[in-house]
């Protein structure tokens, strides 16, 4: 079952891609998302969770005028602080939207610590997506410095994650 949270994670991850349109079945529920033509009429369906209603709504939306779309920046977390990036060091950047983890499952030993070498194929954490666990490999090779990211937390596309001294 689709929540509430899930959709607005498909919508934000559809938005920041160039795919137009977007279908996810799930058991009874089938969600369609299509990318708004600003010149035009958008038609999608929308599924109904409900076992009473037989067939889904049809939701009609119109552009009255052309209009610039910007994409929509999250809020980022009070605990999370900026990053400036020195030089002379390199970042290993998350490449999506998701929860980081150091760790495959809570009862193993974290990927990389501070101090660990790394070559570009090491995967040095998991960032979870759509309920998918995606390995971030390091695409470089050093020793990490330091871990920007804080495990079981939300992080942004381009966000980094760690500071790596290159070798």
């Amino acid at each position: 079952m689709l929540k509430v949270s899930d959709i607005r994670e498909l919508i934000r991850l559809l938005d920041e891609t160039s795919v137009h349109e977007l279908t996810i079945e799930t058991g009874e529920v089938t969600v369609t998302m299509k990318k708004a033509d600003v010149t035009g009429y958008i038609a999608a369906p929308v599924a109904s969770a409900l076992p009473h209603e037989s067939a889904p709504a049809q939701v009609v939306a119109k552009a009255e005028a052309p209009v610039a779309s910007a994409p929509i920046a999250a809020p980022t977390p009070a605990e999370q602080k900026p990053v400036k990036e020195e030089t002379g060091f390199e970042y290993i950047k998350s490449p999506m939207v998701g929860t980081f983890y150091r760790a495959s499952s809570p009862t193993v030993a974290a990927y990389v610590e501070v101090g660990s070498k790394v070559t570009p194929k090491s995967v040095v954490c998991i960032v979870e997506a759509m309920k998918l666990m995606n390995e971030i490999e390091a695409d470089l090779q050093g020793e990490i410095v330091e871990i920007l990211a804080e495990n079981g937390h939300l992080v942004e596309y381009g966000q980094p994650l760690f500071k790596v001294k290159t070798t």
